[in-house]
């Protein structure tokens, strides 16, 4: 290990590649290289495109260089040195590129290698047979190694992990799976490094922790960047702000603003939030700049991998004019052709925002431009409410999930598959994990128990009895156990979804089973920028041809509504405070000026120390709107809190509503409004208890325990090419958690299925804070004669349940008139 005085020398090779390329290595790049070479662990945080990969790769080769002088000599086989995590396999084509450049220009005679669900399979036996140097793999490989005979042999000679966009994986289970991963290669290399690569969080110094592990036995730190990465927003603002928006139309009707700046740029990436606004973007840009075609494509995650993969190896020759695309080109993919980066909507996350800007200047130095495009106008607000946080600095956290049971389970059952394990030497290897570092004895042995008899309910089936002990060993014997196994080790369950193909042959991509389940033979509907005419279903695939016209549906996906961060919505709530204290720069809070004071005139404007409720009566009955301004996740359980706590009071039925802003509870009998609120509406006793009785908790941890049951095994998937149908493991899931809650209630799956609806779906704690925030603010009271501006998109989004978007589109414009009206002439 060198000295300090020795480490200039020691750098010398990467200084002298980099003079040669006429670039200046950075503070951050030199210190990581230095800490590296002293041995340490740490978590690396610097902007997009500043050389994050070069920190820790040329670290990783000045080592090597420093501990084989003789390595020129040498043709031999190195065994596995580097693994590199990365949570995308679309990153890891760029990463390797780089780092075979660097081994060249180094003249370290290392191989670099790629191991994911892509990689055939000769490819990953010859891998078994001789490791590369370097593999970049994801943490579901990881585990596929892990659950190889004699996997402590693959990783002997392994010296560093580097896990990189660190914060992706982190607060998910993938996040859970990886640290499981790592407790194990700890033990096999006593002397092992970590490092992270992450953008910048709230939670950076937790984030370290939780990847090297509260026993990490190395020096470890948090390399910093100073690079300030210059990130220009430009908000594109309608000729005419509408005093009552709705959600979604106004980006279409704003792209003739858009298409200049697409013409102006060599290559822009235009994000969406869904697949489905991605279809449509697609769609209506072909139409209205036909010139366009073979310069523009599309990317998002139900696309065949063969077609993304294509899109991308086009940006980066830089052939691409225009790509319409969602969260599936994210991450630190270098695109250096990108000049340009439009987000249409709201991102509703400060990070999010960032990351997608950071797409564009890739490079040192360079200038990172994005414009903002409002679906409607109140969107303005998170506009200039994401450029404050720009200003501020002010990132979101990522919650880190503890004692996820279901990827435990599947982790031993892999350890299982593998060498086998002894009880002695896991559980505390288990235990010097964050996830699990608070497992009892008693949870340990509830573990054992299921992988080895399948509980106290399931122990009569063979088939749940995967785990043989053994003279003191956990193994599996069984060959079909563990082919099962390896098949089915991926934890995120995706939602039911269909192959979609043409009739004649050709692959197209994935569709969501729920928007196919709509169709009927002949209809049409676009998909992957294609008009298609839906045949049939066969065999789990969806059978297409090619259709004329123009006319068809746009599927719709699940999961698109994101939820608003806290740290965005606190930042609105600043913006409105600026607002009523006239203290504002904003071209935003200049555009939408009229609106605001269109608010504050019906209505009033809420500032930090005020909570506005209204209520009004309509043809449609009674209405009362709240708005906590807590993000749609976070109102759709307080809607449902209150309306419960109001019902206790006198029988009462609502409909309700609620966007990012807000929620609205509407009966057809006169609500009890101030009772409520003399009996404590928002009080914190009893939380919990009220929550539990007022939302359908049984049917949301139902839901939750679909995903359980296939991460821990209950429930396997099928085969390659074979799947077992989606209505088939959806009803064996709530088969087994109906015998598990009758039989078996103390099972801890069902008791995660329940948290992780109360947690991750009702965000309990978030809603916690929220309450306390409104018990601490003044509540105001305003009885408005007409909707307001506020409580306009609420209602749409109440509307849009029960009618069709055509027939929508009508109504809404109809009631906007209205309403505009009123206000033109005085009310």
């Amino acid at each position: 290990m060198p000295t300090p005085k020795d480490q200039p020398q020691s750098l010398a090779p990467a200084l002298r590649w980099f003079k040669q390329q006429r670039w200046e290595a950075f503070a951050f790049q030199r210190e990581v290289w230095e800490a590296y070479l002293r041995g340490e662990s740490g978590l690396l945080n610097a902007p997009t495109g500043s050389g994050k990969t070069y920190a820790l790769w040329l670290a990783a080769l000045l080592e090597f260089i420093q501990d084989n002088p003789e390595r020129f000599q040498e043709k031999k086989s190195n065994g596995l040195q580097i693994l590199w995590i990365t949570p995308l396999k679309a990153l890891a084509k760029d990463i390797r590129q780089a780092m075979e450049r660097a081994c060249e220009a180094l003249q370290v005679p290392w191989k670099v290698e790629v191991r994911s669900g892509d990689t055939s399979s000769s490819q990953r036996q010859k891998q078994m047979r001789s490791m590369p140097e370097c593999l970049i793999t994801t943490p579901e490989s990881l585990h596929l190694l892990i659950s190889q005979k004699q996997h402590s042999q693959l990783f002997k000679k392994l010296k560093c992990v580097i896990v990189d966009e660190w914060h992706e994986l982190l607060g998910t289970k993938r996040g859970v799976q990886l640290e499981l991963g790592l407790s194990r290669l700890k033990v096999i290399q006593k002397e092992l490094k970590i490092w992270g690569v992450s953008a910048t969080i709230g939670n950076l110094e937790q984030a370290k922790d939780i990847l090297l592990g509260p026993d990490h036995p190395r020096p470890n730190r948090i390399v910093r960047s100073n690079i300030e990465k210059k990130i220009v927003v430009e908000s594109i603002l309608p000729d005419e702000i509408e005093k009552f928006p709705w959600a979604g139309h106004l980006g279409i009707k704003m792209m003739d603003k858009v298409i200049p700046i697409i013409e102006q740029s060599k290559t822009t990436l235009l994000f969406t939030n869904t697949r489905a606004q991605t279809e449509i973007w697609y769609q209506k840009l072909l139409s209205k700049v036909p010139e366009l075609a073979g310069q523009m494509a599309m990317h998002h995650g139900s696309l065949d991998s063969s077609v993304r993969s294509w899109v991308e190896d086009a940006l980066h020759q830089g052939i691409l004019k225009l790509v319409v695309c969602t969260s599936s080109l994210d991450l630190g993919v270098d695109f250096r052709p990108v000049e340009t980066v439009i987000q249409v909507g709201s991102p509703k996350g400060i990070s999010r925002f960032i990351q997608r800007a950071g797409r564009s200047g890739h490079q040192p130095g360079a200038v990172s431009r994005i414009y903002f495009l409002p679906t409607h106008s109140l969107e303005l607000l998170e506009g200039a409410a994401i450029k404050e946080a720009i200003r501020q600095k002010i990132y979101e956290s990522r919650r880190p999930l503890e004692k996820s049971f279901d990827v435990l389970v599947q982790y031993l059952v892999t350890l299982a598959v593998g060498e086998g394990f002894l009880e002695e030497e896991v559980y505390p290897e288990v235990k010097r994990t964050h996830s699990f570092k608070d497992l009892t004895p008693k949870e340990w042995q509830w573990a054992l128990q299921f992988i080895t008899t399948g509980g106290d309910s399931l122990g009569q089936y063979d088939e749940f009895a995967k785990v043989i002990l053994k003279e003191g060993i956990y193994k599996v014997e069984s060959r079909k156990t563990a082919m099962r196994h390896r098949m089915s080790m991926g934890t995120i369950v995706s939602d039911p979804v269909l192959k979609v193909k043409y009739a004649s042959g050709g692959f197209i991509g994935t569709i969501e089973e729920s928007f196919i389940a709509r169709l009927k033979k002949g209809d049409n509907f676009w998909f992957a920028g294609r008009n298609l005419r839906f045949e049939r279903i066969k065999d789990l695939t969806v059978l297409v041809h090619k259709a004329r016209g123009t006319s068809g549906l746009i599927p719709s996906w699940s999961g698109g509504r994101m939820p608003l961060s806290s740290q965005l919505s606190e930042l609105i709530r600043f913006k409105l405070d600026e607002f009523l204290e006239g203290a504002y720069q904003d071209i935003e809070l200049k555009a939408i000026q009229p609106l605001l004071a269109l608010q504050d005139r019906w209505s009033c404007l809420p500032d930090r120390h005020n909570f506005l409720i209204e209520k009004l009566t309509s043809s449609e009955g009674y209405h009362v709107y709240m708005y906590p301004f807590a993000g749609r996740a976070v109102h759709e359980i307080l809607s449902t809190l209150v309306a419960w706590r109001i019902s206790q009071i006198q029988p009462i039925s609502f409909s309700i509503a609620m966007n990012d802003y807000g929620f609205e509870l509407l009966s057809d009998t006169e609500i009890p409004l101030e009772e409520a609120l003399e009996l404590d509406l928002f009080s914190q006793e009893r939380l919990m208890e009220d929550i539990l009785e007022s939302v359908n908790s049984t049917e949301m941890a139902k839901r939750r325990f679909r995903e359980i049951a296939a991460i821990s095994g209950l429930v396997f998937q099928g085969f390659p090419g074979k799947p077992i149908g989606n209505k088939h493991l959806q009803a064996t899931a709530q088969i087994i958690y109906d015998v598990f809650t009758e039989y078996d209630p103390e099972n801890l799956l069902i008791a995660q299925a329940m948290e992780e609806a109360l947690y991750q779906q009702v965000e309990q704690s978030t809603l916690a804070e929220v309450m306390q925030n409104i018990r601490q603010q003044r509540i105001i009271i305003e009885h408005p004669s007409y909707p307001t501006p506020f409580a306009f998109p609420i209602m749409v989004d109440r509307l849009r349940e029960k009618i069709s978007s055509e027939t929508l589109e009508d109504r809404v414009r109809k009631m906007q008139l209205e309403l505009e009206a009123y206000a033109a002439f005085g009310e």
